[in-house]
């Protein structure tokens, strides 16, 4: 069996946009037919210039190839080829990696109907038979005045009081999000602290006991001043404290991790095992976030949750994309016992539901994990096709 084309997808999501405002699908066909899919996160370029890299790879690296082969194909893209034009490459690049990941993403669906079976039943077998899954806190937009519930304390308590109505058991939101910027990390004022705190106390006593809080910031604040705010909010027993600090410095990071009795959870923009390796050398997190359409793909994922095994530390894949993404952490969760935790975006309903034909199954706070072969799903190409990426005026 070879793979004999490949075709992109860019696909352009509706308003509110969850998700992103555009997902990359790539499928990759084989000469007996066989159809595998795969979705690239957050690369660093226009999403029409990521297609034609991914045709540029696919051709170069992946057209008449064996899907099965896929430490080989792995190492030919991140190691290089000998040739001019990769070699000794060698390097985490998002771009890089983000579409290796879709491209070993959709191999291991091929893998998976060839064989009439789904992947994590290659990879260790079925450990979950469901999977707890948490969402943001998204605005009500049903209200004529859409308060962000990550800022406002009353919108936050109110938003994470109808998500555990909704049946969720764990909720997440950025109560620091306004200090966020373009600049290197910065001390929070005095009155965001207390804002910020205003904002997890309320959560906590909206949903009681009967559902986790998680603290996603993104890398926002200095060391220092994550600290300060990791002691004000230690009395509500969050279950994480998202990126902390940025994670580049991952030193900086596990001395947060040393100063708070909150775990720490970090990963999602990271790739590849050696990357990962440090967080757990460094104690840096103990809940490792991989993103499965940057890390790497599937397999890489596989190798750094059982890495984590031997950290006690676990794993609550991160996503903020598209359905196919969120089938592969599926596959991943579903075979790995140190899995925590599952995010979502909302129930997999909305857009996600629909540009999949047969949605992925949401019940009672819990993900049931599919039984069909491969990643589990088939992608509506109508759908895709019916939603092109447009850039906006300014050309993005």
């Amino acid at each position: 069996m070879r793979i004999t084309d490949v075709k992109v997808f860019v696909v352009g999501t509706p308003p509110p946009h969850f998700g992103g405002r555009n997902w990359v699908f790539v499928k990759l066909t084989t000469d007996n037919g066989i159809v595998g899919v795969g979705e690239v996160y957050k690369a660093q370029f226009h999403p029409n210039t990521i297609a034609l890299m991914i045709e540029d790879l696919c051709q170069t690296y992946v057209i008449d190839t064996d899907p099965f082969q896929i430490e080989s194909l792995w190492r030919r893209v991140y190691y290089g080829d000998g040739y001019e034009r990769n070699d000794h490459h060698q390097h985490p690049d998002h771009t890089v990696m983000g579409i290796l990941s879709a491209v070993e993403m959709a191999c291991w669906d091929i893998i998976g109907k060839a064989l009439d079976q789904p992947i994590y039943n290659l990879l260790g077998g079925r450990y979950h038979e469901r999977l707890r899954s948490y969402t943001y806190l998204y605005p009500d937009l049903t209200q004529d005045s859409i308060r962000s519930p990550h800022t406002d304390p009353d919108a936050a308590g109110k938003r994470a009081e109808y998500y555990v109505k909704e049946g969720f058991t764990a909720v997440k939101f950025d109560p620091l999000i306004d200090v966020m910027g373009n600049e290197d990390p910065r001390e929070p004022p005095i009155d965001r602290l207390d804002n910020a705190e205003l904002v997890v106390r309320n959560v906590r006593e909206a949903v009681g006991g009967k559902c986790d809080i998680l603290i996603g910031t993104h890398g926002q604040s200095t060391t220092s001043g994550t600290i300060r705010f990791a002691r004000r909010v230690e009395r509500y027993d969050p279950l994480w404290f998202e990126e902390p600090v940025p994670p580049e410095n991952r030193d900086e990071m596990a001395r947060v991790a040393q100063k708070t009795t909150i775990p720490i959870a970090s990963g999602e923009r990271l790739s590849t095992k050696y990357e990962f390796r440090e967080l757990l050398e460094k104690q840096a997190a103990a809940i490792l976030q991989m993103a499965l359409g940057r890390v790497g793909g599937i397999l890489e994922a596989k190798k750094i949750a059982g890495m984590a095994e031997s950290y006690y530390a676990q794993i609550a894949p991160h996503l903020y994309c598209g359905p196919v993404e969120a089938a592969a952490n599926i596959q991943i969760d579903v075979c790995s016992p140190n899995f925590l935790i599952q995010e979502s975006i909302h129930k997999f309903d909305g857009f996600h539901a629909t540009i999949l034909k047969k949605p992925i199954q949401w019940e009672d706070g819990y993900i049931l994990p599919p039984t069909d072969p491969g990643l589990g799903i088939e992608l509506d190409e109508e759908v895709a096709e019916a939603h092109p990426y447009l850039p906006t005026p300014d050309g993005r």
